[in-house]
């Protein structure tokens, strides 16, 4: 009896979690669907209109991921297509930029903190607009939280302290304009902080130097002023990026295990210290565009890890030791707008393919076309020789003049204050607007690195799970590919063959073998496989690794590389471009967010990375789809390996290497996509002279209905299309300088992608309606 009872007992139990699981599931889906509303239904969230499952085990795209842990949601991430792209915001909605006015950032949190088990958040690029409410702090279980890329504004909410699991915080690309809080150094387990491309204002506090855990403190491009505090307490500290603020102090002592350190464009003095000797793990050092002065310390040159040293446009004087060393890893040297006179040491040969050295604008007795006078730089040094009692009278004058004009403006303050008093007690809604950047030296663009902080973009939240990188033995590329069997040959072009191979594990890679057109060194060719195994993006095939065959001695040459790259396997856009049944064709919203998966790759490889990535070899045959139609670019950076612009240096452009070409070349080559994906199939194989002849049929609707794939006519807006062939036109124009940034390519694109979603929508409503009229 016991015994049955006991076994009712276990079935009543199964049957109550069973119901209660099922209503928790329910629950949160019901919360999600409402969070879908809130944000206006974005197009990353479509997939969740019809589905009727778990939204846990949903297939998602990178735009979207949800993970469940025990029926309830521990991870949401969503990355909407309305990226910031205004110089001015009031504190109000923006038409196409931000959410709708009748959006509410309160009620929005207020659903989003039902999800109480949240470990990750991330909600990029969705219009998200006005000030975060302190009660984000209700996700108690958070461990990352990410909103960037979107219109918040105000102050950093105090109560984000009691989240005390957090790890990573990003809150870049807003508009948040007070100070940097006091109280972060109570986020005991923060490793991540990045507050990039704000309006922040006044001081960094000195409590983030308690922060003991971080490993990467971001909060460039904002409006910080004041001195740096000492941060060389800070062990694990590996990223420091300061640059473009208004920064005055010395530089102070810097943790030893820091491997990338940008403090450009502030106004920094003094010398440069001599303690950034002792970091050997340095890699990546920018002091450019500040006030340094003084001679600058010979070891930083030969620092084991030193890959890319810019010095430039500060006041630094003196000559270089002629037996100056530089350390093998070191490709980019910029000395240039300093002081600095003499001879050029061996180790920075502007002509060695070795390295990139820029030395203009200094008073080198070498390549007097691009040197100033020797009395140039010795006059500046008489300059900085301003007797006491001048420098006094200077700064005496200077405290009178800001005297006066305080008095004046304290007069006209009590003139207005009453007048203004009631509207300062309420919430402030303006923000001042954002400044457009000049370029920075070496005609890097100003976005250098503002989506990417060198690491890998593998290490970055969410890719966690991306396979390290490797370097494969010949033996083991043999087994893979059966000894290159030509039953796994998958195809050849002018860079190599490639083939399909399965590793050890069951992993399927394509494996390209490239014919070398020179021999390298192995040392060179390690330094270029470095820089290319960090390109990693949702949207580029991933690099697995690398085989080197021949030589065994780094001084040894090698004319013949292995890549290893991830398997895609739903063949190439081209193809799929000219599969013209209506049921496989790609409709014209599918052909958009390829485009849009391809620009935003290339938008990484030209401003995620240094030194940038150009010449991609962009073309239709180069993007691949995978299972889920998302594309994925192939054969990206080929340059840094196969030195493309040999061509140039033949004819004589010497100085002109694989990381200065023009990114204007990869737009135009992608406009040639964009026309593919317009017109279809019948340009397969007729080159770029028939392409720029069709495009002379999109003057008028007779010609463009003549000429644009059925498919696309048939499932496209009037509107997105013509965005797209506006679009077109200006990447193909002969001029370079007139083309659009590959920044403007993704925004129109995304803009034209939004066009069509909203126009589907229209005519899925049109059609319920005339259905149940026709019911009635």
């Amino acid at each position: 009896m016991r015994c049955s009872n006991l076994v009712v007992m276990v079935v009543l139990s199964w049957i109550f979690f069973a119901s209660s699981t099922h209503q928790l599931r329910s629950y949160e889906t019901q919360i999600l669907l409402q969070l879908r509303k809130h944000l206006e239904n974005p197009m990353p969230l479509a997939i969740w209109e019809n589905y009727n499952g778990n939204l846990c085990n949903l297939s998602s795209p990178p735009q979207m991921s949800i993970k469940c842990e025990n029926s309830s949601v521990t991870e949401l991430r969503i990355m909407g297509d309305k990226s910031v792209k205004v110089s001015e915001f009031n504190g109000f909605a923006i038409p196409n930029q931000t959410l709708s006015g009748s959006f509410s950032i309160d009620s929005f949190v207020t659903t989003l903190t039902r999800l109480t088990s949240l470990k990750v958040l991330s909600l990029v690029s969705l219009g998200i607009w006005g000030s975060l409410p302190g009660k984000i702090h209700r996700l108690y279980s958070l461990e990352a939280l990410d909103m960037s890329s979107n219109f918040i504004f105000g102050s950093i909410p105090s109560e984000i302290y009691r989240l005390v699991k957090l790890q990573t915080l990003t809150l870049d690309g807003n508009f948040f304009n007070d100070t940097i809080p006091e109280w972060f150094d109570s986020l005991t387990n923060l490793t991540v902080l990045s507050l990039k491309n704000n309006r922040l204002k006044g001081q960094i506090p000195s409590t983030i130097s308690r922060i003991t855990t971080l490993t990467e403190v971001v909060l460039s491009h904002n409006l910080l002023s004041g001195k740096m505090p000492d941060l060389s307490s800070l062990s694990n500290l590996q990223l420091l990026d300061l640059r473009e603020n208004h920064l005055d102090s010395q530089l102070p002592p810097l943790p030893k295990g820091l491997t990338n350190i940008f403090v450009s464009n502030n106004s920094f003095s003094g010398s440069i210290p001599e303690q950034l000797v002792e970091l050997n793990e340095l890699q990546y050092l920018d002091l450019s565009n500040n006030h340094l002065s003084g001679i600058m310390p010979p070891q930083l040159f030969s620092l084991p890890n030193i890959s890319y040293l810019n010095l430039s446009s500060n006041m630094l004087s003196g000559s270089l030791p002629q037996h100056l060393k530089c350390g093998d890893a070191l490709s980019l040297v910029d000395l240039s707008d300093n002081r600095l006179i003499g001879a050029l040491p061996a180790c920075l040969d502007i002509d060695s393919d070795k390295r990139v050295v820029k030395i203009h604008g200094n008073c080198f007795s070498f390549d007097t076309r691009n040197q100033h006078p020797e009395s140039y730089c010795k006059d500046t040094e008489k300059d900085k020789g301003l007797s006491s009692g001048k420098k006094i009278a200077i700064f005496a004058a200077v405290i009178g003049g800001i005297v006066i004009v305080v008095v004046l403006l304290l007069v006209v303050g009590l003139l207005i204050f009453c007048k203004r008093h009631h509207a300062e007690r309420t919430v402030i809604r303006h923000v001042t607007p954002k400044i457009v950047q000049d370029d920075p030296p070496l005609g890097i663009s100003a976005e250098l690195l503002a989506n990417a902080r060198i690491i890998s973009q593998a290490a970055k939240l969410g890719t966690q799970s991306a396979p390290a990188y490797k370097v494969f033995s010949m033996e083991e590329l043999v087994e893979a590919t059966d000894n290159f069997d030509q039953l796994a040959f998958l195809g050849e072009s002018s860079i190599g063959k490639v083939y399909k191979g399965m590793l050890e594990n069951g992993t399927y890679v394509a494996v390209r073998s490239l014919a070398l057109c020179r021999k390298y060194s192995i040392q060179n060719l390690k330094l270029r496989l470095d820089l290319l195994s960090k390109l990693r993006h949702p949207h580029l095939v991933g690099l697995l690794g690398h085989c080197i065959d021949g030589g065994r001695q780094d001084d040894s040459t090698v004319n013949r590389l292995f890549l290893v790259y991830e398997f895609v396997p739903s063949g190439n856009f081209r193809a799929h471009l000219s599969d013209t049944s209506p049921e496989k064709g790609l409709k014209w919203s599918d052909r958009l967010g390829v485009l849009i998966g391809v620009a935003k790759a290339v938008h990484f490889l030209h401003t995620g990375v240094i030194p940038p990535c150009y010449n991609n070899r962009l073309r239709t045959n180069n993007i691949l789809l995978d299972e889920h139609r998302i594309a994925k670019l192939s054969d990206y950076g080929m340059s840094i390996i196969r030195e493309e612009t040999e061509k140039a240096e033949a004819k004589g452009d010497g100085s002109r290497s694989w990381h200065s070409t023009k990114s204007e070349d990869d737009v135009y080559n992608f406009g040639f996509i964009l026309l593919e994906s317009l017109v279809g199939p019948i340009v397969t194989g007729k080159g770029e002279a028939f392409l720029l002849n069709e495009m002379t049929s999109f003057g008028s609707q007779d010609g463009m209905r003549k000429i644009v794939d059925p498919i696309v006519l048939t499932t496209s807006s009037q509107e997105s299309l013509s965005i797209v062939i506006s679009l077109t036109n200006k990447c193909i124009l002969p001029e370079s300088s007139s083309r659009p940034s590959f920044e403007d390519v993704l925004w129109n694109l995304q803009y034209a992608a939004q066009v069509q979603a909203t126009a589907d929508s229209d005519q899925k409503s049109d059609t319920t309606s005339q259905s149940e009229l026709q019911l009635r």
